[in-house]
């Protein structure tokens, strides 16, 4: 299965001044955000760890990719062979070749483990760290790095390109004002802008500042009428933090692909996927702080090996493996943390369709910069890869460790609407291998 899971954003509407602004004053400057920019700019204009997170979106084969079994039966191992990397000892899939070349400058966790086999749940399993709840939606690790650490440079601390998966990876129970900040084109299109960050056909800046003065008597007029006087003054806020991006040469740079050389282009691999890893750099560069890449297609229980080596593989490889050697080059490698996972592994045994079905019980995850240890494997399955062998890690181990990485406390406590304390981390502990 091929096709993307797409999300889409929702807005947090409510105050009566929205309904008002359709006269066309907002709409008009073109300043219609995501509310990503609820997020106050709290922290000073520092770099710490960022963190850019590859979502393979369906669950990819843990045997296929970072977890081959080379010694198992036809029917575990498939038809893909093992290749020693750059690191002695450690072997991946003959299919993804310049990431045997980087394997320094990432780890892999084999071991992880989950109870969750279903798309949804696990999904926001693995992209929260808490399993799934009907009654409470919990935040993911972008959204809570946005409200720990907030914005620099006037850009969003939240980025998350290609929607969200099955609607998870926003705010959850914190609210949409923690939401990210989603860019839905395709990097790699000739004619690809955001959303938001430019100003519309045939709207000049001066057409912008004329503008933004009709809207600011519109909310002089809407302050002496609005009852909810506390909502009015955080949107100002708001709209003034829209207008600062619109307007901000650093966003305009940071969206702009064509201000890279086109070897570095090829490097990452002209394609969606490699395109979207390029684009996280350079906002990683900027300031954005969390860039997510939803990569879908990877729910693969029928013609598993087509799917992968025909299509899937060689573009991960190349995105992946660029990404890793680019943030290398120019020495952020160290300060941006990059992490690859879906929402669970593979089924061991191949289907009677050439597939792979649902496999919660072992997965793989890779995991490097941001201060980690590189170039180590943590934990490892049995021969037939079902489950850990040795050193099982729990998805709030995973959560853990990102959050330590982020010099986040994970004891900290938010409360829910219902003002029920709820820790960042419940119990996960930070995989100590990798510090």
């Amino acid at each position: 299965m091929f096709d993307i899971e797409l999300g889409k954003h929702v807005d947090c509407d409510g105050v009566t001044r929205r309904d008002f602004l359709k006269v066309g004053g907002l709409a008009a400057l073109g300043l219609m955000l995501p509310d990503f920019l609820r997020v106050a700019s709290a922290s000073p204009n520092r770099r710490d760890v960022s963190v850019i997170l590859l979502w393979m979106g369906g669950g990819p084969s843990h045997i296929d990719t970072f977890d081959p079994k080379p010694d198992a039966p036809q029917e575990i191992r498939g038809e893909f062979a093992a290749i020693p990397t750059k690191v002695s000892g450690i072997q991946i899939s003959d299919k993804l070749p310049l990431l045997a070349q980087q394997m320094d400058k990432f780890s892999i966790l084999r071991s992880v483990t989950s109870p969750d086999n279903t798309h949804e749940t696990a999904t926001h399993y693995l992209l929260t760290g808490y399993p799934f709840n009907p009654a409470i939606p919990y935040p993911a690790y972008g959204s809570v790095l946005a409200r720990e650490k907030g914005s620099i440079n006037g850009l969003p601390p939240y980025v998350l390109m290609h929607g969200l998966p099955f609607g998870h990876g926003g705010g959850g129970y914190m609210g949409a004002v923690y939401n990210p900040f989603q860019i839905n084109g395709d990097p790699n299109n000739p004619h690809f802008s955001v959303q938001d960050v430019s100003p519309p056909n045939g709207v000049n800046m001066e057409r912008i500042q004329r503008r933004r003065a009709i809207l600011q008597e519109l909310d002089t007029f809407q302050r002496q009428v609005e009852t909810q006087q506390r909502a009015v003054q955080t949107m100002d806020q708001f709209y003034e933090q829209a207008y600062n991006l619109i307007t901000s040469p650093v966003a305009k740079k940071a969206f702009d692909l064509k201000q890279e050389p086109e070897k570095v282009r090829d490097q990452y691999g002209r394609n969606h996927f490699g395109q979207s890893c390029l684009l996280a750099r350079r906002l990683i560069e900027a300031g954005v702080r969390f860039v997510t890449i939803h990569f879908g297609g990877w729910d693969t229980h029928e013609n598993n090996f087509g799917a992968l080596k025909g299509h899937l593989l060689p573009i991960l490889d190349r995105g992946y493996a660029g990404l890793l050697q680019d943030l290398h080059e120019r020495g952020m490698l160290d300060t941006t943390l990059v992490v690859w996972m879906g929402e669970f592994g593979r089924t061991p045994k191949v289907n009677s369709s050439a597939g792979r079905d649902h496999w919660a019980q072992a997965m793989s995850v890779g995991i490097g910069g941001g201060g980690v240890k590189t170039g180590m494997v943590v934990g490892s399955t049995n021969e037939r890869a079902e489950a850990p062998r040795d050193r099982p890690i729990r998805v709030e181990d995973v959560a853990a460790t990102i959050y330590r990485a982020l010099g986040i406390n994970t004891e900290k406590e938010y409360l829910t609407p219902q003002n029920r304390p709820v820790r960042i981390n419940y119990d996960g502990v930070p995989i100590q291998e990798l510090f």
